[in-house]
């Protein structure tokens, strides 16, 4: 390999390895933000009965555009109108991307008080 061949590999390495803890950081906040849902969609956006709908699994698209229609309010909802304007369209497409990570399935009841 030639010398300025390897000095490119070092140097894509060590960006790599720099990268590396960015993204986990992303990934931390993104979840961060996202567990906002969690009280309403479930555990990691698995809701239980389908009501409200689950987010996991759903297109990045999709969950972005939910959140800016109900931002604006041309999506009519109880809560949800509130709970989008708190968010900027950074953290819309974070906590969408972290979502669409997650496997869809049905959530888990939490068990019942005193049990």
């Amino acid at each position: 390999m030639s010398t300025s061949r390897a000095v490119a590999a070092l140097c894509a390495a060590l960006g790599a390895g720099l990268a590396l803890p960015a993204l986990a950081q992303d990934a931390t906040q993104a979840r961060s933000l996202a567990a906002t849902c969690f009280t309403c969609h479930g555990t990691d956006g698995r809701s239980v009965g389908g009501v409200p709908p689950s987010l996991a699994g759903q297109s990045k698209a999709y969950l972005v555009q939910a959140m800016k229609d109900f931002q604006s309010g041309k999506r009519p909802a109880t809560v949800m109108h509130q709970q989008a304007k708190g968010y900027t369209d950074a953290q819309l497409d974070a906590i969408a991307g972290y979502f669409t990570g997650i496997k869809p399935g049905s959530g888990v009841a939490a068990p019942a008080a005193g049990n």
